[in-house]
């Protein structure tokens, strides 16, 4: 067969495989994206949503950084909500509820509009590795296909199993082949691999439940969206969710499945996610719940398909349909297809740099779940580093790593490599020690200059950015320079179950109280309402980080305070062949997993496990510091 030459290969048309494509041609790459199937483009394969706690501030990440899945998602939205409204704005996190077919259909769309990037419908059996670096992929059909870089994205397809019950067969996903090959040879080259396993629930015919005995859950109005470029619209048009509880009638029906669960019976050997359990799952773990919630999902604007997110199973067929006809509002339901766990080959991500690049062999970058993580976010948003990094490389220019007070992707990547993962890595804000400096609302004055300057942030995106910086430092400027007196602020602030003031006082004195607002002060002071009139960025986004900034600027300014005592660590280099075995100072365990993991800075060695602030002091000195 003719050979084909790339700059780039990206294995897998995943969340990673889509991002890694799109960033590696948007730089200048000729990209090769490689699919087992060109109407899958970035599958929705368990719930039709993207975001969430931490995974939404992930989502606004990328879009700063000239990344798609923000604007796919806006594209294809079928209700949007800001959770955590009620807690502090380090906490707000944005998720969408998307149409799961339409989702595909847009990346597509995306995908071909990209003149570096070209497709090839195959499956890949086998890299080409030649003297330690990989120079391209060998596919089913016999193509040969080279490149200076590739990208293994394959998520849930290598040496993939489906289990429902005690019936298992090969798959990647339901209906699809497995992937075999790669795996074998990645082990023999020395990769350390590893099983984990995922599971995703029924799908139900919406024509057979009865919503009316269950709790609406309406979005936000008017619907937000992800994408911080102005031109991108969400549909007005949004669908409701809907909330009901499984009952103790519920379990003992899946109790009885428990002999034939498949994770039970030691069927599965792979790991499963800690935060996403199966409902087989809960039972066992929290056997004094009487109930769980569950949510009933629409999958689309014009379809009758839902998810039931909260009831993932691999039990079998017949148990899952009579415990979902004891939930109520499902007694009467039919169901699509059963809910099935799926296990899967991981590589464990201490094998990889900071780039996402392999340690063993050269040029090869692994994203998405190879990588042992869970989620759409969390794929996407290595696949886009791994995408750009791969160019980078081959092009002889620095590598680009995002830092821990720089960005929710800094603090994943850097968990996957320095820490491992023993389970499905997923991210929560609770994983950030700077989550006040990266809130979603500020994402791209954080991270679209860097993207500008990589140039995979467009003009026009920059200028827009650039503009919403000046507009909210205008804005707190004014909000801090302008008085406000008695007479016209008391009426309001007694409204709102506040004081009032008995002489004139800076606005930035009242909005520090909690019960005020931006928009609050400007019903009953026109000069602030002027200023908002005056905003060309959009206003809501302009007050939603002014107000935010003005509020939290204290606890603002002492992290990044933090950070950058801590970034002092990031700067000591150390190099890769760095001999741990002579530094008799450092204890035995600090020894073995720094010659394993070998950190690149002093910084990411004190976030091993097991290396302790002593072991960090024997290496500074070592270091001459």
């Amino acid at each position: 067969m003719e050979n084909f030459t790339y700059d780039v290969i990206v294995v897998g048309a995943g969340h990673a495989g889509c991002e890694a494509a799109a960033a590696a041609a948007n730089l200048g790459s000729r990209t090769l994206l490689v699919t087992m199937d060109m109407t899958k483009f970035a599958q929705m394969s368990c719930n039709p949503a993207i975001g969430g706690i931490a995974k939404g501030q992930i989502v606004r990440e990328i879009d700063a950084m000239g990344g798609y899945t923000g604007i796919v998602t806006d594209k294809c939205c079928i209700q949007f909500r800001m959770l955590n409204r009620s807690k502090g704005p380090a906490m707000w996190s944005p998720r969408a509820q998307c149409d799961r077919t339409l989702f595909s259909i847009e990346w597509r769309k995306v995908l071909e509009s990209l003149p570096n990037l070209f497709f090839w419908q195959d499956t890949v059996t086998s890299l080409i590795i030649e003297n330690g670096k990989a120079v391209g992929v060998r596919t089913m059909l016999g193509v040969d296909c080279r490149a200076k870089a590739v990208i293994l994205t394959a998520g849930t397809f290598l040496t993939g199993l489906i289990h429902v019950g005690r019936n298992q067969s090969q798959g990647g996903r339901v209906g699809e082949l497995s992937s075999y090959g790669i795996t074998e040879q990645l082990a023999e080259l020395g990769f350390e691999v590893g099983r984990m396993k995922t599971g995703t629930p029924a799908r139900l015919d919406g024509r057979t439940i009865d919503f009316s005995v269950m709790q609406v859950q309406r979005g936000d109005y008017p619907p937000a969206k992800f994408s911080y470029l102005p031109e991108i619209v969400p549909p007005v048009e949004q669908r409701s969710c809907y909330i009901t509880y499984t009952s103790e009638d519920v379990h003992d029906i899946l109790r009885t499945g428990f002999d034939d669960s498949p994770l039970f019976s030691g069927t599965i050997k792979g790991i499963g996610p800690r935060y996403c359990p199966s409902i087989e799952d809960k039972l066992h773990t929290f056997a004094d719940k009487d109930k769980h919630q569950l949510f009933i999902e629409p999958e689309g604007f014009s379809t009758e398909e839902y998810y039931i997110n909260g009831f993932s199973s691999s039990l079998p067929l017949d148990v899952q349909l009579r415990a979902l006809r004891k939930v109520k509002g499902l007694e009467k339901v039919e169901i699509f297809r059963p809910g099935y766990a799926i296990e899967y080959d991981y590589f464990p991500p201490t094998q990889l740099y900071a780039t996402l690049e392999t340690k063993l062999v050269e040029n090869l970058y692994f994203a998405g779940q190879v990588n042992g993580t869970t989620g759409y976010e969390e794929a996407a948003a290595q696949g886009m580093m791994a995408g750009i990094n791969s160019h980078r490389k081959i092009t002889g220019q620095s590598e680009v790593i995002l830092q821990r007070d720089q960005a929710y992707i800094g603090v994943l990547i850097d968990d996957l490599i320095t820490k491992g993962v023993d389970e499905p890595y997923r991210m929560f804000t609770s994983r950030a020690e700077y989550r006040i400096l990266l809130r979603q609302d500020n994402a791209d004055m954080r991270l679209t200059p860097l993207a500008y300057n990589l140039g995979l942030a467009s003009e026009h995106r920059y200028a827009i950015t650039m503009q919403k910086k000046a507009e909210v430092e205008n804005l707190l400027y004014f909000i801090k320079a302008t008085s406000i007196r008695p007479n016209e602020v008391n009426e309001y602030l007694e409204s709102v179950n506040t004081a009032p003031i008995n002489q004139a006082r800076k606005l930035i004195e009242i909005l520090l109280r909690p019960q005020v607002d931006i928009l609050g002060l400007a019903s009953v002071f026109p000069d602030l309402q002027i200023e908002i009139d005056k905003l060309k960025t959009s206003a809501q986004e302009v007050v939603e980080c002014a107000e935010i900034f003005a509020k939290y600027e204290g606890y603002i300014e002492r992290e990044q305070e933090l950070a950058d005592k801590i970034q002092r660590l990031e700067n000591i280099k150390i190099p890769t062949s760095f001999d741990y075995s002579k530094l008799n100072s450092l204890s035995i365990e600090a020894r073995q997993k720094l010659a394993r993991i070998k950190p690149a800075t002093v910084g990411q060695a004190s976030r091993i496990t097991g290396v302790s602030p002593a072991d960090v002091s024997v290496l500074l000195v070592f270091l001459g510091r």
